[in-house]
């Protein structure tokens, strides 16, 4: 697993394709702050959860100036269907080859049914508007996660 971020960190640049294949990077969204989160597979009840906690939440925490943005190893046209499936209205990245979860050290060893596996470690990052990282969540369970982090940004 790679290094941790923890806050004060630079957040690692990244450019990802969306659920519509329009390329999205991190360096365009500098000026406000974001909210990253790192699920394991679109469509499935833990992150299907997590995602629609999201949406629930999503306009005071854009009235609070937060870009939501979830990333995961799924295919556009699959997170495309997790989006109109969900009513997700927010943007859905992929990272196929895992390059940015690295980068975030969301990918790593971590048990599954008690099994020690590789695979992706639900995570939450909150940036600045200067890309800096202000909350590094690493291991949060996918229900109720949406609520504590509100109650951090006192959104």
């Amino acid at each position: 697993m790679t290094e941790r971020l923890e806050p004060g960190d630079l957040a690692p640049a990244f450019t990802l394709v969306d659920q519509d294949e329009r390329p999205v990077s991190l360096e365009s969204l500098r000026g406000g702050p974001v909210i990253l989160f790192f699920y394991p597979e679109a469509m499935t009840p833990g992150c299907t959860k997590e995602a629609c906690d999201f949406r629930d939440s999503l306009a005071p925490l854009q009235a609070a100036g937060y870009t939501v943005l979830g990333i995961s190893r799924d295919a556009p046209e699959k997170l495309r269907r997790f989006r109109e499936r969900d009513g997700l209205d927010y943007d859905l990245l992929s990272d196929p080859d895992h390059a940015v979860h690295e980068a975030y050290g969301v990918w790593g060893d971590k048990l599954n049914y008690g099994k020690v596996v590789q695979g992706v470690i639900r995570s939450t990052f909150v940036l600045d508007a200067e890309g800096r990282v202000t909350q590094a969540l690493y291991n949060i369970k996918a229900t109720g996660h949406v609520a504590r982090l509100r109650t951090l940004l006192g959104v």
